[in-house]
């Protein structure tokens, strides 16, 4: 059965990220979000694509699928859509109008043609302009309930620069009025760092970096120096990092120059000259490698500490919103909460390309409705899909999967863990942006020294990985140093000395523990199971670590939850008001 379209009151944009990596889509209602998730999700493929020029042709079907049913609309009944990424700063503003565009095919690395920054960005350029094609007719044909008989006149399709997306999702969901807001990351069209006055719903841009300096592109060139996947393993470096000695401090103060108005420049980089061979993937790490992560971390923590001064002197604000891959280091915003000049920082969950499009969507909305003041205010991130009980059980029952219903699902759970069990923790609304916060996760207890080395061991993944803790908001204070309200993994804090010995298997090599707290209305069955461990050992504290295994996305379907359950050494599985366990006789 097809879905009839017809217009309703209310306005309805749709955002989309899908030129570089973490393809995602969502859907704002008269500016209220009410619909948010990542491609990968649905489609199982870790960041939906690796990203390459000539795989812009691949929009988040799935995720847009998705965002239009929570909405209850098809594709024709969308009154926008804002789609984070503006091929007309690469191409030009004469062609911003032009009903055709003749774009080479191919492009001479030599050419005098200075408009192109990249042999592929013809092709990579051709698709992005072809993109409202694309929504109309490149639908999966299982998807067609929601696409099918699309007219592109049924909605308006804007460009949006990629780091005003970014600048946007920071600061138009923050719980301020008024802020500093600086972007960080690879690259966008142009710009790889931005720093703008965010006041209302207006944002007003007062510096920027472009390519070919990029503070987000040097820490992806690293890591794949060091063996790992650029645009995906990022944050294995800066676990790395606690491991080793600033040695290499110098020669990373000498590629990043900073100057005036937040300007930097990152040259002679030379990694191979400067530190020998990369590593290769499968190769022992050695203190050599834990040297270089723990040198290009502080450099990084001391420039943008350094633009950070310069953002508040040039603006005068007390608050900062911060968005971009490079905002997902949580060691680098807890040095600029601790070190920096400003009273309150926001970090954008979504911080990465999956968060343009908000960022975008949120932009759009706000033009369209000409509103000045912001009608949304991101207090959590379970913005993706759920599923009752009744959809659970008739899965399991048609897999003919072995389980019982709980009584208590937070006491039982509880009691599970006080077990010292390892368990999959499937519960309301999927989390949107990288962090599972409770909804998709793996938790364990905090009080064994070996917990951490086991679930690195469940999720196949290096042994220098940490694993972070949940904590009851109420609570967080007693157990780490000046915690504070952090609902989503971005900031890390001391665990305090007298607690140590009581959650060591949270404790980060150099001492912290990269917190979640939780209170009762963001999420109210992961709050009640911390309150029932509480009441058994005493301690507030989990392990909470995202539901999912080496190189796969997490979890979002009972489906992908019990598969990823019974081909991994889980023991058991807590999945609405039902609990699998294996047998282990």
């Amino acid at each position: 059965m097809i879905f009839i379209s017809c217009k309703s009151t209310f306005m309805y944009t749709l955002g989309i990220n899908a030129v570089f990596h973490d393809s995602a889509a969502c859907i704002l209602k008269d500016g209220i979000l009410i619909a948010a998730a990542e491609d990968e999700r649905f489609t199982h493929i870790k960041h939906g694509k690796r990203p390459v020029p000539f795989s812009t042709w691949e929009l988040p079907f799935h995720a847009i699928d998705y965002c239009l049913q929570v909405a209850g609309i098809h594709l024709n009944d969308v009154d926008h859509v804002a789609y984070s990424f503006d091929p007309y700063l690469l191409l030009g503003e004469k062609y911003r109008n032009k009903p055709v565009i003749e774009v080479p095919l191919f492009q001479s690395p030599g050419s005098a043609n200075t408009e192109w920054l990249n042999p592929w960005d013809s092709l990579f350029l051709s698709y992005i302009i072809n993109a409202p094609r694309q929504l109309k007719d490149g639908y999966p044909h299982h998807l067609q309930k929601r696409f099918k008989g699309t007219r592109l006149d049924s909605f308006q399709f804007h460009y949006v620069e990629h780091h005003l997306s970014h600048g946007a999702s920071a600061f138009h969901p923050s719980p301020f009025t008024e802020a500093a807001v600086m972007t960080f990351d690879g690259r966008g069209e142009l710009a790889t760092t931005t720093y703008n006055v965010g006041s209302g719903t207006s944002l007003d841009r007062i510096g920027q970096v472009n390519m070919p300096h990029s503070l987000g592109l040097l820490y992806e060139e690293i890591t794949s120096y060091l063996g790992f996947l650029h645009s995906s393993d990022e944050y294995k470096v800066m676990a790395l990092a606690s491991y080793g000695k600033p040695e290499f401090i110098n020669d990373f103060r000498e590629m990043i120059q900073v100057s005036s108005g937040g300007q930097y420049t990152i040259t002679n980089k030379n990694f191979e000259e400067r530190f020998g061979p990369s590593r290769l993937r499968h190769e022992e790490f050695t203190s050599h490698h834990f040297n270089i992560a723990r040198s290009l971390q502080l450099a990084l923590e001391e420039k943008v500490l350094d633009i950070a001064d310069w953002l508040h002197r040039e603006t005068r604000q007390d608050n900062l919103c911060m968005a971009g891959g490079v905002a997902l280091n949580c060691v680098l915003n807890a040095r600029i909460r601790d070190k920096g000049p400003f009273k309150k920082v926001w970090v954008q969950p979504a911080s990465g390309d999956s968060g343009t499009a908000l960022g975008a969507a949120i932009w759009i909305d706000a033009q369209q409705r000409q509103s000045h003041q912001k009608d949304f205010e991101m207090t959590h991130a379970y913005w993706g899909p759920e599923y009752s009980d009744a959809e659970i059980e008739k899965f399991m029952k048609w897999a003919k999967v072995p389980y019982r219903k709980l009584e208590d699902v937070a006491r039982e759970t509880a009691e599970i863990l006080a077990q010292d069990k390892i368990i999959g923790w499937y519960q309301g609304r999927m989390e949107f942006g990288p962090r599972a916060l409770g909804s998709r996760s793996i938790l364990a207890s905090p009080i064994s020294p070996s917990m951490q080395a086991r679930l690195n061991e469940v999720k196949d993944r290096e042994d220098f990985r940490p694993v972070a803790p949940v904590v009851l908001e109420e609570d967080a204070h007693e157990w780490f140093e000046n915690a504070e309200y952090s609902p989503y993994m971005l900031f890390i804090y001391n665990v305090k000395p007298d607690k140590a010995d009581k959650i060591p298997a949270v404790r980060h090599v150099d001492g912290t523990a990269r917190i979640q707290t939780i209170n009762r209305d963001q999420h109210p069955s992961y709050y009640k199971l911390l309150e029932e461990f509480k009441k058994i050992t005493g301690v507030p504290v989990l392990v909470n670590t995202s539901f999912n295994t080496l190189g796969k996305p997490i979890v979002c379907s009972p489906r992908d939850a019990i598969e990823c359950f019974w081909t991994s050494p889980f023991d058991a599985l807590i999945i609405g008001s039902f609990l699998i366990e294996k047998d282990c006789r």
